[in-house]
């Protein structure tokens, strides 16, 4: 006969499967008849821009530009220059690499990127692109907790308590971000904007019922042509909040939202006497909820009287999760071999993080690349660069997975010295630690009561010690018993801590 089983079902995502694709670009662009011809390029930029994401079928598929700028010197005239175009890019994974994944997220960077002179009007930019993509698929958790038996059966249970998180919740929305950044009082009014760079960071997450509202900050930098001819570097923070539907999400859950832009526009505010900067901001919000719950397993069952079956399935449960951020400081010499008279942009953009393991401990690893533009003492733009390793150790269990991302969340500074140009920035670690177990869970059982279980070439006593990875469930279902009729034979609680030396009383139970 079959025992019925009480069932509890949680709805949930897991990680189906994670891929990295590459690819190279080249894009032959002609400078612009409004634009004076180049002389010399000093420096070249990219931002992507995602537009589009889909997964279909188990295939991947993402597309978005890389906006362009390139600086340069003009032929014939004093200054900076800029120009602006965008590179389409497209990628996809072969057929059914993340199989029955129904939602993807996708980051993808500029591993190179390179703009030469091929004559004064048209220029060729090459740029190698990594996208690393995660695929997520509905993956329904439902354990079996209890079963309800006739107490002539004679039925033992074992059941456990689980303390595990699970995924609930992968949202995402698109929203327009429009505000204006003021230049400080000190610095000249702005004609062109010539390179810019908008980072985002979420600093709160909360959920109000259906809602989950994120706030954080915007950070703008920005280099600009001054309405004396000059250039000039401009920075600000601007402040948001957003409101994002997760219907059915626990209050006391934790949301990890990211963001990525998929389009910023930045132009100088000519109304307002050129010192004010409009910013509008193009943004894909994913937010990802976690929700520790507590389990009952049913992982075991017997019958001192009957012969009883049953079919277990193993299950991956996460006994360890843990988002952390760290910070570190950093203080990097760009040695220029010249005598620079001041500094006109500095940048740090971190790469991929990359996970180890060293003794104890894990560490996290980027590449930051940190560029600054100057002017050396005849007014020239010149650009110095270069690649920073930064690291920080977190203290985790061993066998945990650590996915990471880095960010440089703030703008650097820089000054002049003697060596050349010292950059100081701030590298913020995100690092998402998961440590899974496989648990054993019964999904059906039997018990034949047609033939009561022959027990009379048993034993009615046995003496012996418990073994070192033996438990009183394993020493009563060995010897056809109960734990409580152990217990009462030794005089023991329930949640008594022995010896490997004690003997103990295992006496057969009685019908």
């Amino acid at each position: 006969m079959e025992l019925e089983l009480k069932k509890s079902r949680f709805d949930a995502y897991d990680v189906g499967g994670e891929q990295t694709l590459t690819q190279e670009e080249t894009a032959e662009t002609i400078v612009p008849d409004y634009c004076p011809d180049i002389a010399r390029i000093i420096d070249t930029e990219g931002r992507v821009f995602l537009h589009s994401r889909e997964v279909r079928d188990g295939k991947a598929e993402v597309s978005g530009t890389v906006r362009v700028t390139v600086l340069y010197t003009p032929d014939g005239e004093s200054g900076i220059r800029t120009l602006d175009f965008a590179m389409p890019f497209s990628a996809e994974t072969e057929a059914k690499a993340l199989p029955e994944c129904i939602v993807i997220s996708a980051e993808t960077e500029p591993e190179f990127l390179e703009t030469r002179m091929l004559n004064p009007r048209k220029v060729l930019t090459h740029c190698k692109l990594v996208t690393r993509l995660t695929g997520y698929r509905k993956l329904p958790m439902e354990v079996s907790t209890d079963t309800q038996t006739d107490p002539g059966l004679c039925v033992e249970k074992r059941q456990e308590q689980q303390r595990t998180v699970i995924l609930t919740h992968i949202s995402e929305k698109d929203f327009t971000f429009s505000d204006e950044l003021d230049l400080s009082p000190g610095k000249p009014g702005a004609v062109e904007i010539l390179t810019s760079r908008v980072c985002g960071n979420v600093t709160e997450t909360k959920i109000l019922g259906s809602k989950l509202i994120f706030k954080g900050l915007f950070s703008v930098n920005l280099l600009y042509r001054t309405t004396e001819g000059g250039c000039c570097a401009a920075s600000g923070e601007l402040p948001f909040s957003q409101i994002m539907e997760v219907d059915g999400a626990s209050e006391n859950a934790e949301a990890c939202v990211r963001l990525q832009f998929t389009g910023t526009d930045l132009q100088v505010d000519g109304d307002h006497d050129s010192r004010k900067i409009s910013v509008t901001l193009y943004v894909h919000a994913t937010a990802i909820v976690h929700q520790e719950v507590d389990i009952t397993l049913l992982s075991d069952l017997y019958s001192t009287a009957y012969d009883l079956s049953y079919e277990a399935k193993p299950m991956q449960m996460t006994d360890y999760f843990e988002t952390l951020v760290r910070r570190q400081t950093v203080r990097e010499m760009l040695e220029i071999g010249v005598v620079a008279d001041s500094i006109l942009f500095l940048s740090a953009v971190p790469g991929a993080v990359s996970v180890s393991r060293e003794g104890t401990v894990t560490v996290l690893r980027t590449g930051v690349t940190v560029r600054a533009l100057y002017l050396d003492e005849g007014g020239a733009a010149l650009l110095a660069e270069r690649n920073v390793d930064v690291n920080c150790q977190l203290d985790l269990p061993e066998d945990c997975r650590v996915s990471a991302r880095a960010t440089c969340p703030e703008e650097p500074q820089g000054s002049l010295s003697e060596r050349g140009i010292e950059a100081r920035f701030a590298v913020e670690f995100h690092a998402e630690a998961v440590n899974k177990k496989k648990r054993v869970c019964v999904s059906s059982a039997k018990i034949s009561t047609e033939t009561p279980k022959d027990l009379s070439s048993a034993p009615s006593l046995v003496l012996r010690s418990k073994g070192k990875q033996e438990s009183f469930w394993d020493l009563a279902k060995r010897y056809n018993t109960t734990i409580g009729t152990i217990l009462t034979a030794n005089d023991l609680e329930e949640d008594a801590d022995i010896s490997d030396e004690q003997l103990l009383l295992i006496p057969r139970k009685r019908s």
